[in-house]
């Protein structure tokens, strides 16, 4: 008896289209609840460094929102957002990776030595180009170590939403299971875990462009 191989190519290649579209449907599904995010997430650090008080409930709501299971979220949203929609993923998603950037950004702000910072007010600094000159380009390491952990949550998070009709690349998992058939399970995997990969090695990257001082450090 014919056994079936645990790859099919040929399956690849009829449907290399329809992958195509889902590899970019996961990929824009990720991408912008992170970098909306980190939009929100900047400010609302800031505020948690300006007024101490505010940060503890800030964290505690998120961390709230993090622990929530992603597919009873999914679940809840539909009547609000739709089924089968974008929004009904990203949303998730966006306050997902603010649970994991909101400390980042407080951190790393905290992480700037307080002889720094007051080199800068006596170099005339004002409090807006203190920030962007100093605090921030110092923070860098680590709000973007935060930022890699939330890119890399969100990409493997978009496939749950399969289950509710959008999912990107998760349609390839319902899809092959419903038929037992492993070649799109195998190729959902492979691209999901190449899109992590992909985006860990941008942020690395992004990092050595913006703290050249380290790598000279680590020539020196």
């Amino acid at each position: 008896m014919h056994e079936e191989p645990l790859i099919r190519w040929d399956w690849i290649g009829r449907n290399w289209a329809s992958i195509q579209v889902l590899l970019e449907d996961h990929v824009v599904m990720a991408l912008v609840p992170v970098v909306v995010g980190l939009l929100i997430a900047l400010p609302l650090g800031l505020a948690g460094v300006r007024w101490r008080w505010l940060y503890q409930p800030t964290v505690g709501v998120m961390n709230v929102i993090y622990s929530l299971p992603s597919l009873a979220v999914f679940i809840v949203l539909i009547p609000v957002t739709g089924l089968a929609t974008r929004t009904t993923v990203m949303v998730p998603l966006t306050f997902y990776s603010m649970a994991v950037l909101i400390p980042a950004v407080v951190d790393g702000l905290t992480s700037v030595p307080d002889h720094v910072r007051q080199s800068a007010v006596a170099m005339g600094f004002t409090p807006m180009r203190r920030l962007l000159r100093v605090e921030l380009p110092i923070a860098v390491p680590v709000v973007l170590a935060g930022l890699r952990v939330a890119a890399v949550s969100s990409i493997s998070l978009v496939s749950v939403g399969a289950l509710v009709g959008r999912g990107g690349l998760g349609y390839l998992f319902i899809d092959g299971w419903q038929r037992q058939f492993y070649t799109p399970i195998i190729v959902g995997i492979v691209l999901v875990v190449a899109l992590a990969a992909v985006a860990d090695l941008l942020l690395v990257l992004a990092q050595r462009l913006l703290t050249p001082w380290s790598r000279a450090r680590g020539t020196a």
